[in-house]
This record gives C-alpha cells, structure tokens and sequence, in this order.
C-alpha cells in the first residue's frame, strides 16, 4: 500500500448566482513547505511532447496531439515533478489540482493506492490543455484515474463560464463528482466532503461507472439506505475534529452566518453545499483564503490564551506557497488572481486569462532568497512581519489595503478598455497589464521591506535604554 505525507490546502468554490457580479469562483491555498517558491508561466499551444512522464513517481501517459495554451504556477525546480497546480486554458476552463484528503481503511484494504497512479503533480499537466468545458476536465481526470489508478486521495476544482465542478477521488481508482449549485457555495479542508450521490442525476453528479456496485459488493455502506460518499469513503478522526472541520465552519459563519448558527467548529456533520446568506465578491473569497479565525480566541496572532490560539489549524498559514482564486464567466476577460506566498502577508495580482507571457520576476526563484523573485519578495515582508508583530503588521495592513484598491480600480478601468480591442489587441493589452500591476504591488511590497528593516534595527534586545543613543 502506498503511504506519504500530503500537502494540505483550503479550497473554495462560488456558484454564478451566489456571486455579486455573476462570476464563478474556484480558489485555493498551495499549502506544502514555507520556502519553497512557485513560478507562474504561461505555456503556448502546442508546447507538450507526446507522452507524459512523471518524476514524481514514474506514472506515463500518452498525450493528446495538440495542447491549448493555458497558465500555471510550477514549481521552482521539476526535480521532484511539475506541480503546476492552477491555471485557465485558452478555452476559458480553470482547474486547481488539488485538496489532499484521505480515505479510510476500509476502502484501502480492497482498493489499495497505486504507486505508479496519477498523483497531483501531474493532474493539471495533463488535463487542463486538453478539455473544453468544466465537465469535459471532470470526464477526463475520472477515465484516467480509473484506468491507471491514483497514489493519493484528492479534490479537484474545475470552472467554466458556465458551471463549477468539485471531484474528489477515494481509493486506488475510484472518484466521484458534484456541480456546485449556481446559488451555493462549498469550502473544504483535507478531508473527503461531497456527501449524498444522486445516481440519477447526472446534469449534477459524475461518478466512477462501477462505483455502486463496488460498495455494495465489498459491504462498505454502513447506511445502505442513501449513498453518502463521505461517509463511506472518508476518515472521521480527532485529526478531522481539529484540524480540517474548523475550516469550514469558518467559512460558513462568514458566509451562512444565519443558516450556520448552530454548528460547531469540530464537528464532523457539517454540510458540503451551502447558500450564501448575501452575496459573494471577489473580495470575499480572497478574504477568506486570507483569514487566521480573526476575530475568535482561535487566531494564532490574536489575543487569546496560548491554548485557544493553537486549538485549530487557519486557512492562512506559514507553509502556503501561493493562493489563487481563478474567476470566470466575467463579462470581458476572466481572471487569474494570485498571491505569491503567505495570502494573509501577500495580495492578490490580477493576470487576465488571454495573457500570452508572464512577467520575468514571475518566473524566477530557487529554493534560497532572492530579491528577483516575486515569490521571495512577498515572502520576505511576510517573514519581516512575523519579527515584530504588533509593530510591523498594522503596516502590512495599510499596504496591502492600498494594493488591493489600486489593483480594483485598475481592473474596472481594463474592462472599460477591453471593450473597445480586437482579440490580438486583447492579448497585448494582457501582456502590458500584467507587467504593470505586478509591478505595482511588487514596487511597493520592496518600499515596504526597506522600511521594515530599518526599523528593526532599533528593535534589537542588545538595547540598553538610558539616554537616546544608547
């Protein structure tokens, strides 16, 4: 049986009617190691060979002839396999790969994990340039998995300007899938979340062919009466209780707060699919990719007792590489946001979808510091902001509220923009933005990490006070 470690992430996806503009959401944090930069590329038509082979693990796949352009964020280095993990492709479908989960021994023992499986790594590589439609990814990724089997258990996030999907796989070949209602809302946390299949709707569900058969033959529905994927395939531990189940009862009291009144945040029924009690911006979601359980006795940096402020894992935390929120069904071009680093110490930069390059400092960064790199550079305020905390972070905040508005009211002035260009002109416009206001934040982020250090200087415990030069 195949056992590793996970890396673990906070995903979210907003139907169009859940949406305050009409846009379909699906984000996620890259949460695995705190030093480990991500890139962000764009790779032309036609830039894949005609077999894939994983350096992860060696699983090969022959390829589609002809790749779509489409965005990702890689690794730094392909030493250890791709992981190119987000990205939207030139026929506006997004994908985010993935939401580590697990499944439980009882599946495992009849359905072990195969070795040499399609694992996250190469999951975006070599779906994403080759679908059309959101439920053409679901379609896709599902055959694969069935036929060469997965390493790990995962949730996928697809998007379109139509619809948003969410597929998780349980066991060495198993999966199912769920359209996320257009008026709802889902946010998950390493556990398996899709709840009761209904096999007969297939406008909403997607599913392993022989998957009814497979639990009922291996006597694995403790409640035969419904098919609770959750339930049947998934863990339900104190590591559940603790560690992922708080995360989305953060998220549903910041969306459902009416609906979400009685829910507790360890506990282990709580919904998939959820209606928001208002409307959900763009900001929303960022927010909560964002958010640390500000406001509760659980925020790591909060005033609470130290008991309370290490209780529950955030959503935001050290060890995320980048957080994206890829939205879609916009009225001109769709979105790309993306935070390099720690979301909660970094913001969110727009690249419109139809880009064709990214910019160079995007594509820089190896595994120590380095001030070319846009990973390193958002990275070393963060870093500079955990030094002194209660000083510096109210200064984090500030910048980062400037960013963000100056990044808005630049996107509303593109749109207006867009409107008047032919596609190539489009293309060129997405280019030079894409420069600009990454630059922008990036100009700023530098200012900021310049006057951060000089004001730690002072802050040294070789500091002895007596008069003003000592």
């Amino acid at each position: 049986m195949v056992t590793k470690k996970y890396s673990a992430c906070t995903s979210m996806l907003v139907g169009k009617k859940a949406s305050l503009d009409g846009s379909i959401m699906i984000g996620r944090n890259e949460d695995s190691k705190a030093a480990w930069p991500k890139h962000f590329i764009v790779h032309p038509a036609g830039d894949l060979p005609e077999q894939f082979v994983s350096k992860d693990n060696g699983f090969s796949l022959k390829l589609p002839a002809h790749s779509a352009k489409y965005s990702a964020t890689p690794e730094w280095t392909d030493k250890f396999g791709l992981f190119e993990e987000d990205g939207i492709n030139e026929f506006d479908v997004a994908m985010s790969a993935t939401e580590s989960a697990y499944t439980n021994n009882n599946v495992l023992a009849i359905d072990p994990l195969v070795k040499d499986g399609i694992n996250e790594e190469a999951m975006v590589t070599v779906v994403l340039p080759f679908i059309h439609t959101a439920r053409e990814g679901v379609a896709r990724l599902g055959q694969i998995i069935a036929q060469f089997g997965t390493g790990e258990t995962n949730g996928i996030l697809f998007a379109d300007n139509d619809e948003a999907w969410y597929l998780e796989t349980a066991g060495g070949h198993y999966w199912v899938a769920q359209q996320i209602p257009t008026d709802s809302y889902a946010v998950i946390s390493n556990q398996l979340s899709i709840q009761t299949i209904d096999f007969n709707d297939h406008d909403h569900f997607m599913y392993h062919p022989e998957i009814e058969s497979f639990v009922a033959d291996n006597h694995l529905n403790p409640q035969p009466e419904t098919f609770n994927f959750r339930q049947i395939f998934g863990t339900h531990d104190g590591s559940d209780a603790v560690y992922n189940n708080p995360r989305v009862w953060s998220g549903h009291q910041k969306f459902s707060p009416k609906k979400a009144i009685d829910e507790e945040p360890e506990s282990n029924n709580l919904p998939f699919i959820m209606k928001p009690d208002q409307l959900i911006s763009i900001t929303d979601v960022q927010n909560y990719l964002s958010s640390h359980f500000e406001g509760t006795a659980f925020d790591p940096i909060g005033p609470g007792d130290s008991t309370d402020k290490h209780k529950y894992r955030p959503i935001s935390l050290a060890k995320t590489q980048e957080s994206h929120v890829l939205q879609m069904n916009r009225p001109t071009v769709n979105i790309h946001w993306l935070a390099m680093g720690v979301a909660a110490q970094s913001v969110y930069v727009p690249f419109l979808a139809n880009l064709s390059e990214t910019p160079a400092v995007y594509q820089r960064g190896k595994s120590t510091y380095s001030p070319q790199s846009a990973y390193w550079i958002f990275k070393l305020v963060g870093v500079l902001g955990d030094s002194h905390l209660h000083q510096f972070w109210p200064q984090l905040e500030k910048t980062q509220n400037e960013i963000n508005l100056s990044l808005r009211q630049s996107i509303v002035a593109i749109d207006q923009e867009l409107g008047k260009l032919d596609e190539s002109q489009r293309v060129s416009l997405a280019n030079k933005k894409a420069k600009e206001l990454s630059d922008l934040a990036l100009t700023q982020y530098r200012s900021l990490a310049a006057t951060l250090i000089t004001q730690a200087t002072d802050l040294s415990p070789l500091n002895f006070k007596t008069d003003e030069n000592l």
